[in-house]
């Protein structure tokens, strides 16, 4: 499977924001996820680091 885990940064710390991500839509200051169960999230943040190799995605408030 090619899902990815995002991370959220806080307080300099990554924090697991959602496992098994499988769409990522930057939408202005939001970032939309969806996993593969079909669950969905709206943050407000920005892409940090997308490393996809290791399936991770790293997001910052915006």
């Amino acid at each position: 499977m090619c899902e990815a885990n995002a991370y959220l940064m806080k307080d300099g710390k990554e924090e697991l924001l959602m496992a098994n991500v499988d769409i990522l839509r930057p939408e202005g200051n939001v970032v939309y996820l969806m996993d593969i169960f079909g669950e969905q999230r709206w943050v407000e943040a920005a892409i940090k680091e997308m490393n996809l190799v290791r399936h991770r995605i790293v997001l910052e408030k915006a």
